[in-house]
């Protein structure tokens, strides 16, 4: 784990493209690219309020989730919109990882509406790798939830999966995910721009020794993005400097420690899609598979939260190691009410209308988020981090 390189906080205590679509034109003149129209995404109702608002510095961290990331797209495109923070540092896990460095990128390159830009060509190509994905049926459309629990492609793929490895399904080990990244983000502009808006970290599993691998600096590219997501019953581990890396989701989704560790900020907003609390008791095999899925992939981030409470409560109490040690100030951004309805197979939906609609929310939620909590940024925590992770 990395030391921290500035004043530590209780947060850090607590953690104890072809590049010509998109990055060749937005690094050459800070341009905003051109980008692919994607129907009812495409244009977004401008929302009120947007304009009074003062940029604050932040935090961000992003959680991971298949298709579910495209909630946390929306999230992004309305504060983008809206360009209401000044984002000091970036993590992200999983779908997570491949929003922050299309996020990060387009912030570098070109700011606000380049960085709306290049999320939205991420999506749109990610919509399109849909040929090398499982679709819903057609009784998947008209229940219409995301689901795909009908879905004679899934049901074959996930049952493969069951008895198969990667390396077997997959010998040459195809991910129909890295064109799209190499499409989207020029990873030699972004070691060039290293010095340049918000600092970006993505987060991995080591394959063999379990620890949490944070990607960071001359550490970043696709490959990186890729050992981020790398799902290890879909894909052959992401070998790097001689270390194999599964997704980052098992052991930080998200870590929150690189953020303040490495950048001089309290306020840190979790995007998170994957839902702590259920609606009802999980009964059948794929709900049971289902809640111990997200019961792993939260696990590291509720604890982190624990501790940081436990951090926070000394603080307040003034044990601050002589003014040394800050109290963290976390918010959310969720929209748990609609996740705890979709089970694994809706990670794997690319269908447009489905993503269409987890886009919408995520703008729907991030302007509530403005207009009940921006004002609490920089004054304290939007979370009550007791009630929601302890």
């Amino acid at each position: 784990m990395p030391r921290p390189k500035s004043k530590p906080n209780a947060a850090a205590i607590a953690a104890t493209t072809a590049a010509t679509d998109i990055a060749a034109p937005v690094a050459a003149s800070g341009a905003t690219p051109s980008t692919p129209q994607l129907g009812a995404v495409s244009a977004p109702e401008p929302c009120a309020p947007a304009a009074s608002l003062q940029r604050k510095p932040i935090g961000l961290a992003l959680q991971g989730g298949g298709s579910h990331g495209a909630f946390t797209w929306g999230v992004l495109d309305r504060l983008l919109e809206v360009d209401c923070f000044d984002y000091q540092g970036i993590v992200g896990t999983s779908a997570g990882a491949m929003n922050a460095a299309a996020l990060a990128y387009g912030l570098k390159a070109g700011g606000p509406q380049a960085a709306r830009d290049a999320l939205r060509t991420y999506w749109e190509l990610m919509m399109k790798t849909g040929a090398f994905a499982p679709w819903p049926s057609w009784v998947d459309r008209m229940i219409g939830d995301g689901n795909m629990n009908h879905s004679p492609m899934f049901a074959l793929g996930d049952a493969l999966t069951r008895v198969m490895s990667p390396y077997q399904l997959n010998p040459l080990g195809f991910n129909p995910i890295q064109p799209v990244i190499e499409k989207v983000v020029d990873f030699d502009a972004l070691q060039r721009l290293k010095d340049v808006g918000p600092k970006l970290f993505l987060c991995a599993t080591n394959v063999m020794n379990g620890r949490v691998k944070v990607f960071e600096g001359e550490g970043l590219s696709v490959k990186a993005v890729l050992a981020s997501a790398c799902l290890p019953f879909m894909y052959q581990a992401v070998e790097i400097d001689g270390e194999h890396y599964w997704d980052g989701g098992y052991m930080g989704n998200p870590p929150i420690f690189p953020i303040f560790y490495n950048c001089d900020v309290r306020d840190v907003l979790i995007v998170q899609i994957t839902p702590i609390n259920l609606d009802k008791l999980p009964t059948t095999a794929t709900e049971i598979f289902d809640r111990i899925n997200g019961l792993s992939f939260n696990s590291s981030l509720m604890r982190e939260m624990r501790v940081i409470q436990f951090i926070n409560g000394l603080v307040k109490k003034g044990f601050d190691d002589g003014g040394k040690l800050k109290e963290a100030f976390i918010h959310t951004i969720d929209a748990e009410d609609v996740m705890n309805k979709l089970g694994a197979s809706s990670q794997a939906n690319l269908d447009r209308d489905y993503i269409t609609r987890l886009f919408e929310l995520g703008r729907e939620r991030a302007q509530g988020f403005l207009d009940a909590h921006f004002a609490q940024v920089g004054v304290g925590s939007s979370t009550d981090i007791a009630q929601r992770f302890c």
